[in-house]
């Protein structure tokens, strides 16, 4: 029989979870939390989200972190380098995120090198928690540059991009594909694409919806009810001659007579 190889606790084997990271955070999601290494978010690193529309679902997988990280560092900024549409602030406040501590860097239409420049420059700054950014069309190479800024000023650094990107070769130690779930509001279905560890074969449902937000849907949808039913036309009783039914019958009289 083959002798068995000796175990060492600080090895990493690529049939397990790495749990070496350095510094984690919380993701706010339990299940997330389980498959993730060592827990959570990896501080100091780049997190690559693909997602097929931007704006639609970044929010729902990164506020809860986001708020946790603005308690935890008050009177740092979160950076938004290059977001697809303005952060609509009751949403987020219902998300528990201040407003008053993010900072959006926007810059002309295609103007990639610009926003690059800017999540760099963000990175660097002692004054950030965390960087997000936009970043569709950037390069492999670019993003390692990222990855090395993110990793040698400790932050946490999330890059949103198109599903087109997973075929590209990238230097993120964490991947996800997230997605909305069919008939589900406020689920997302996230993919672990990329992780130090064994891939996953089936994707994670994560209800990001927080209570407040789901409470204010659920009015917000019920006064749309009622709001429709005040408006339906009452129907006609049976006796009355404007009803279909008995135009029909008078249509068959008809037919029968000739």
């Amino acid at each position: 029989m083959p002798t068995p190889l000796p175990v060492f606790a600080d090895v990493w084997r690529a049939d397990a979870v790495d749990q070496a990271v350095a510094h984690t955070l919380d993701t706010g999601y339990a299940a997330l939390n389980a498959v993730l290494p060592s827990g959570g978010w990896p501080q100091g690193a780049l997190v690559e989200v693909l997602q097929p529309q931007a704006g639609q679902h970044e929010w729902g997988l990164v506020a809860p972190a986001l708020a946790g990280l603005q308690a935890a560092s008050p009177g740092k900024l979160l950076v938004l380098a290059g977001a697809p549409c303005q952060p609509f602030g009751a949403a987020l406040a219902a998300r528990q995120l201040d407003m008053n501590r993010l900072l959006c860097v926007r810059a002309a239409r295609g103007d990639g090198p610009a926003l690059l420049w800017a999540t760099r420059e963000a990175l660097q700054c002692a004054d950030v928690a965390a960087v997000l950014a936009w970043l569709p069309d950037v390069r492999s190479t670019h993003l390692r540059r990222l990855q090395m800024a993110a990793q040698a000023h400790n932050k946490l650094l999330f890059v949103f991009r198109t599903p087109r990107a997973q075929h590209e070769s990238s230097p993120a130690p964490l991947r996800l594909l997230v997605e909305g779930a069919a008939g589900e509001a406020g689920t997302l279905s996230v993919h672990v694409l990329k992780r130090r560890g064994p891939p996953l074969d089936a994707p994670l449902l994560l209800d990001s919806l927080p209570p407040r937000l789901a409470a204010l849907l659920a009015a917000s949808r019920e006064r749309v009810r009622r709001r429709r039913d005040e408006l339906a036309p009452l129907p006609l009783p049976l006796h009355s001659p404007d009803h279909p039914v008995h135009a029909l019958l008078d249509r068959i009289a008809h037919l029968d007579h000739h």
